[in-house]
């Protein structure tokens, strides 16, 4: 990947054949939110991530990604105190779960004030946010009645797309499957709580996260739907690959590319909200991606100066939600 005036790394330019037709640079292949994400975040690796190959993946020709059975959750629970939201009655409870050979940390956020099972979500920050650092949004989606499992993604989100694509083709793990894989995991952990009620699961992500979210959703036909705020695909299908020289990048790529699992969607729901003023990710990329989407789906918009959930989401947020757990 080149770089351009900017320092932001260039991946999606192409030009136009004597015939119309779209051409592409040879060894430029991502559109959008992944220059984005690397651009923005900056690259971060973990060299103690499980990438030995272990995975139960297989990938389609067509670059759609699969996993075997993942067997029983396995886990430990551990009630804290609330440091994050002291006013709130909610149960917090550090979760330790098993994904991919590793150990992922968790928050299990609980309402107090329910006499029935609550509904889950698996609630997955942006690039650099901690499990602790979505609390606030934990909180509020507790204060809605609804339970929440929010946990620490490897390299707090940030992906590395040179370094998955080494690891593609010598047969090991890319770091953005052991990822999805772990909100599978969380998926499994959450609904083995006798405290959520297993047939109301959803998955909300924001921006980095967000992509993840559409991808597992999709992986995983139990959960009612996917909720996205300041997020998008990553334009794969405008990539002609009979112009790209090395399939195996080509195949990776759309792999990892949330447009790629939107038809796998439904019945699930996709719910978008981005702001019109988003700073990191425009309006265009989120609606591209939407439009791609099919039925039943939904997306909001505000006026936000900023990058992520805001305060002006949560009417949107709120009535989706309930939608889905009606």
């Amino acid at each position: 990947m080149s770089k351009n005036g900017s320092g932001k790394k260039v991946i999606g330019k192409t030009k136009r054949s004597s015939s119309g037709a779209r051409t592409f640079k040879p060894a430029i292949f991502l559109l959008g939110f992944l220059m984005i994400v690397v651009g923005v975040f900056g690259v971060l690796y973990n060299p103690s991530s499980s990438t030995d190959g272990n995975l139960p993946w297989e990938l389609s020709e067509a670059g759609i990604l699969s996993f075997s059975e993942r067997g029983e959750p396995v886990f430990t629970l551990q009630e804290i105190k609330d440091f994050y939201s002291p006013e709130s009655p909610d149960i917090l409870k550090l979760v330790s779960f098993e994904s991919g050979g590793d150990k992922v940390e968790a928050l299990l956020r609980i309402p107090a004030d329910t006499s029935s099972p609550s509904p889950g979500i698996i609630l997955l920050p942006g690039a650099g946010v901690s499990k602790e650092g979505e609390q606030g949004l934990a909180s509020e989606l507790s204060r809605m009645g609804y339970a929440s499992l929010t946990f620490d993604q490897r390299n707090q989100g940030a992906i590395n797309i040179e370094r998955d694509l080494e690891l593609f083709k010598v047969g090991l793990d890319p770091v953005e499957y052991l990822m999805i894989y772990d909100v599978l995991k969380a998926a499994d952990v959450l609904s083995a709580q006798p405290e959520i009620d297993p047939e109301r699961l959803a998955v909300f992500g924001e921006s980095n996260g967000g992509r993840f979210a559409i991808i597992a959703c999709a992986l995983e036909p139990s959960l009612k739907g996917s909720i996205g705020i300041s997020t998008s695909g990553d334009g794969t299908e405008e990539l002609d690959p009979s112009q790209i020289a090395d399939s195996e990048a080509y195949r990776l790529y759309c792999s990892i590319d949330p447009d790629t699992y939107l038809s796998a969607l439904p019945p699930s729901k996709l719910v978008m909200i981005h702001s019109f003023n988003d700073t990191v990710i425009s309006h265009e990329q989120a609606l591209r991606t939407f439009a791609l989407a099919e039925e039943p789906k939904a997306m909001y918009n505000t006026t936000d100066e900023t990058h992520g959930y805001t305060a002006s989401m949560q009417p949107y947020l709120e009535k989706e939600l309930s939608l889905l757990f009606k």
